[in-house]
């Protein structure tokens, strides 16, 4: 059975963005080996809840919104964008549930923002740096990331031969954002910068024993293409698949006892 990867449609109101990029997330997890299941983040709350309970791992995908300032105890900046109370409403079923239950949790771009959020971090609402980290879909490599050697980000990477063991580890990415994580929320570290301007770039979850991996780029853009994108995508089914397993086993051991 493949891992069944939940994953919010990423806006409520902005049907073409959706149209555009959802298949790109969908794509990308059946080539690692999951199978999405998507979630409408217009259905009442007691049904996105029911149906993420039956999935392994939790992808949360960009947006053209901004998470509302309000959430973090901050004015609204003049270029923040509207907020989408819907997508977000479903970003925080899936990660209760995700946190409840130690499924892997995968955020990119706004996912990332949105659970730095829903951690009590903050954002920093408009990116005013030397590097352009919004040139959009045109330029593959926009600029570069530097990864914490210790990280689990870095690890998986390695491992995947996508970047080389020396120091300091660089990736270069595309970009398409222009707000970024300020203040990183509870059990969140620092696993890649923007080497120019500082400009977070990743985070990753602290516990060992819980999956939680979130990029500033879009990987799904570049999943054929790129190893570093298949590596990320890669390990996140993987260990939604290994979540699933040892769910199964805990039912067999329980089954077993009873009988």
């Amino acid at each position: 059975m493949k891992p069944r990867i939940a994953i919010p449609v990423p806006n409520s109101k902005a049907p073409i963005y959706v149209l555009r990029s959802l298949p790109q997330y969908e794509h990308a997890v059946k080539e690692a080996g999951g199978e999405p299941v998507i979630i409408d983040v217009n259905a009442p709350s007691n049904a996105i809840a029911q149906k993420v309970k039956t999935c392994d791992g939790v992808l949360l995908p960009g947006s053209p919104a901004d998470v509302d300032p309000e959430k973090y105890g901050a004015k609204k900046h003049a270029k923040t964008a509207s907020a989408d109370p819907l997508r977000d409403n479903a970003d925080e079923l899936l990660l209760q549930d995700a946190y409840n239950m130690h499924k892997p949790v995968f955020g990119i771009c706004y996912g990332l923002q949105s659970l730095n959020v829903w951690r009590t971090g903050t954002l920093v609402q408009h990116l005013e740096k030397a590097v352009d980290h919004d040139p959009g879909r045109k330029i593959a490599n926009a600029h570069e990331v530097e990864l914490a050697p210790d990280s689990k980000l870095a690890q998986i990477l390695r491992t995947a031969g996508a970047i080389k063991g020396g120091e300091p580890a660089r990736l270069a990415v595309n970009s398409s954002h222009h707000q970024s994580a300020g203040e990183l929320g509870d059990g969140l570290r620092l696993a890649a910068w923007s080497p120019e301007d500082g400009v977070k770039e990743a985070i990753e979850g602290t516990a060992d024993n819980h999956f939680v991996l979130c990029v500033q780029w879009h990987p799904e853009r570049t999943y054929d293409g790129d190893a570093a994108s298949r590596a990320l995508f890669n390990a996140f089914v993987r260990a939604a698949g290994e979540w699933h397993k040892k769910l199964a086993a805990k039912q067999q051991d329980f089954e077993s006892v009873g009988e």
